[in-house]
């Protein structure tokens, strides 16, 4: 009732397939490998690809595991709860990556709160750079700023990914094969190339790796 109470009623269906729910167990299992087996037997890694392993472990387990259960569990209860995850790995441009697949609570939360306000006084394109801008803030103030270094640089990062954004808009033509393929290699040549800078150095060394310290992953 408390759930029902929360969230919107889903369609008719509350089936979860058998695959689903083995999907998510899976990607739970395959983080908790990385972080309790695989890299307590790799102590001599260097410490920035040990931290970057374990976040890695960290998301498989959270946001494409327990996440994933949760949405289920949720679904069969009857609640309107998708996965926050769908599948970012099949994104084919970037607008696709961050509008439909990669973490959907904020995208829905940034889409009501910064850019239909913005809409209304700079129009769409403005609108849309300035909620990457706006991330791009919000995730200084939760990985840089408790790092205490790199300040600046996940705002950086997001305003690579709305530049990127509003460039394959006029460098690629969704009619063609080739436009395709050449748009899905621009989109993770623009996510992924530059994560660095999401999460810097100082951040992987300060905060991630007395985590995996503290969980026994290391």
């Amino acid at each position: 009732k408390i759930a029902k109470a929360n969230f919107p009623e889903a369609p008719a269906t509350r089936r979860v397939a058998a695959g689903e729910c083995l999907a998510a167990l899976l990607k739970l299992g395959t983080g908790g490998l990385l972080l309790w087996f695989v890299l307590p037997r790799q102590p001599d890694l260097p410490p920035l690809l040990t931290g970057w392993l374990g976040m890695i472990g960290i998301i498989l387990m959270l946001h494409f595991g327990l996440f994933h259960l949760l949405s289920m569990m949720l679904r069969r209860a009857g609640c309107n709860a998708p996965h926050m995850m769908r599948a970012p790995i099949l994104a084919d441009s970037i607008a696709d990556f961050w509008g439909r697949r990669w973490n959907q609570p904020f995208h829905e939360l940034t889409i009501r709160h910064v850019f239909n306000p913005l809409r209304r006084r700079c129009g769409p394109g403005a609108a849309l750079f300035l909620c990457f801008v706006a991330s791009g803030l919000l995730h200084d103030l939760i990985i840089t700023v408790p790092a205490g270094g790199g300040y600046g640089l996940p705002t950086v990062y997001f305003v690579l990914q709305g530049a990127g954004l509003l460039a394959e808009r006029r460098l690629f033509n969704r009619g063609t094969a080739g436009a395709r393929a050449l748009r899905r290699a621009f989109t993770w040549l623009i996510v992924a190339g530059p994560v660095g800078l999401l999460f810097p150095p100082v951040f992987v060394e300060r905060i991630i790796m007395p985590m995996l310290h503290a969980i026994g992953a290391h």
